[in-house]
């Protein structure tokens, strides 16, 4: 089973993209973020005709979060995050997809720091990990993929010192990861690649991708009861390269049958 998990910027302005790495790639569940439009603009018949089903989770011209199946509806478990009433962003949703609970969850950005836009990002990262830590709980085989907009560690970017007063790399943030793992979770990618230089993310500006003067801030995280059955992971950045691509790479783990 291939799981991936890709950050558009915009599932219409990029849809031909996306509709070309879902042909080349095949993954059998697609997690998107940033879609940036609300739920009645969401590309369906587009998606349906490369034969994935799919729920979605829209807002006006900012966040937003997909996951798709091949060949199957995904079977919607949750919508948003518990914890804080006056959250209306578009930023989590979970399906049941062929014996594997799936998040797609796209993490504010928290910059500029400090100020509040932080302090809701680290808000938002304690109310994943206690919903994280309830579906640890259960012993079900978990994934959550996405846009975490965190750098783990000194490894996950390049030039780390120009990125010390970032949201994105603040110590708070880190170790908001960290705990998370603490609790249990696997970074997939990571136990890949345990010692190399991985990025996902190539900012548009100064031939970035070219230099490949990257960041890792989408993650796909494993319950203990998932890890043992992975095999593989990696990112698709070739497609990066494309033209008006998405500033993400798509990231994709391959699992054993259960």
């Amino acid at each position: 089973m291939r799981i991936a998990t890709y950050n558009v910027n915009g599932v219409n302005g990029r849809l031909a993209n996306l509709l070309e790495w879902l042909g080349d790639t095949r993954p059998d569940v697609a997690c998107l973020q940033e879609l940036k439009a609300p739920a009645e603009r969401f590309p369906e018949g587009p998606i349906r005709e490369a034969g994935y089903g799919a729920i979605w989770h829209g807002q006006k011209s900012w966040n937003g979060v997909a996951i798709l199946a091949r060949g199957c509806e995904p079977i919607e478990t949750r919508r948003g995050l518990a914890g804080d009433p006056q959250d209306v962003q578009s930023r989590y949703i979970e399906a049941a997809v062929g014996g594997v609970i799936v998040a797609s969850l796209y993490a504010p950005n928290g910059n500029p720091q400090p100020g509040p836009k932080f302090g809701f990002k680290l808000n938002w990262l304690e109310r994943l990990r206690r919903h994280g830590q309830a579906l640890l709980a259960t012993g079900q085989p978990v994934v959550l993929a996405g846009d975490f907009n965190i750098i783990p560690t000194d490894l996950d970017v390049y030039v780390p010192e120009r990125w010390r007063d970032d949201a994105l790399f603040h110590p708070r943030v880190r170790e908001a990861y960290a705990q998370m793992l603490d609790d249990g979770w696997v970074d997939a990618l990571r136990t890949r690649y345990p010692d190399q230089r991985v990025y996902t993310f190539w900012k548009y500006l100064r031939n970035a991708y070219q230099r490949d003067a990257g960041l890792r801030i989408d993650h796909l995280l494993l319950s203990p009861s998932l890890a043992p059955r992975l095999r593989d992971a990696g990112v698709d950045r070739e497609h990066r390269g494309r033209p008006h691509a998405s500033d993400h790479g798509a990231v994709w783990i391959e699992i054993a049958d259960g």
